[in-house]
């Protein structure tokens, strides 16, 4: 069986061109058009990735999305007809994959799909459900889940991203580049500096509750989780 698709969009004649070009390509598709029942849908754990309208009945996108990063790590390309950069932030902090404006080609649409199911099933990937641990923190790709000694932390999507690269590399430092393409995207044109401000965010949800070191600073060049980490 080939690999499973969900696309989420109330226009007919763009959903409809998408499932024939998925199809031709060898995806399997399912469409829905309501938000709530792309939700209920993506929960259901049948598929690889999720193709996301913004602007659905019953649900937006950005509630869908909110809703599911509660509990799934399923690979989502948000689309929308609008070009606001704040859109765009809002999807991508929301935990989207990418993000894509109508109208687009359906190459790179097809290239970024290719992208995220790779991301998402490669060899530590979310579609394996893979549980990396360090000390007392462990990370449940699949749940989207955090917990350090048994207990939940909650984390945003980029937190977790931030969480899950340090964690795959363990031992290994990690430069800042190389944690902002992975955590914020290849073409993420924000400040250079929020890699530092995320390790901040986790810092506080890990070392300043639980008294413990988990990320550490290699100065000028970037970060690292090792075992072993060290009582402040």
């Amino acid at each position: 069986m080939g690999q499973s698709i969900l696309i989420v969009e109330d226009e007919e004649k763009i959903a409809r061109f998408i499932e024939l070009e998925l199809l031709h390509e060898g995806y399997e598709v399912e469409k829905s058009q309501d938000g709530r029942d792309g939700l209920s849908k993506a929960q259901s754990g049948r598929f690889d990735l999720m193709i996301l309208d913004v602007m659905l009945p019953g649900l937006n996108g950005f509630e869908v999305l909110r809703r599911l990063r509660k509990d799934s790590g399923l690979p989502v390309i948000m689309l929308t007809a609008r070009d606001a950069v704040m859109d765009k932030v809002a999807g991508l902090d929301g935990g989207a994959d990418d993000y894509m404006t109508k109208p687009f080609a359906i190459e790179e649409l097809l290239a970024r799909i290719r992208l995220a199911l790779k991301k998402g099933s490669g060899p530590d990937g979310a579609g394996k459900g893979t549980v990396l641990e360090c000390g007392a923190l462990t990370l449940d790709t699949l749940k989207y889940e955090a917990r350090y000694d048994g207990k939940l932390v909650e984390l945003t999507h980029r937190e977790f991203e931030l969480l899950r690269v340090l964690l795959e590399n363990k031992n290994i430092v990690v430069s800042r580049d190389t944690l902002l393409q992975k955590v914020c995207g290849y073409d993420y044109l924000g400040e250079t500096n929020v890699i530092d401000v995320y390790v901040r965010y986790v810092r506080a949800k890990l070392d300043d509750v639980y008294q413990v070191k988990m990320i550490q600073t290699v100065r000028g060049v970037g970060y690292v989780i090792r075992d072993g980490e060290r009582d402040i």
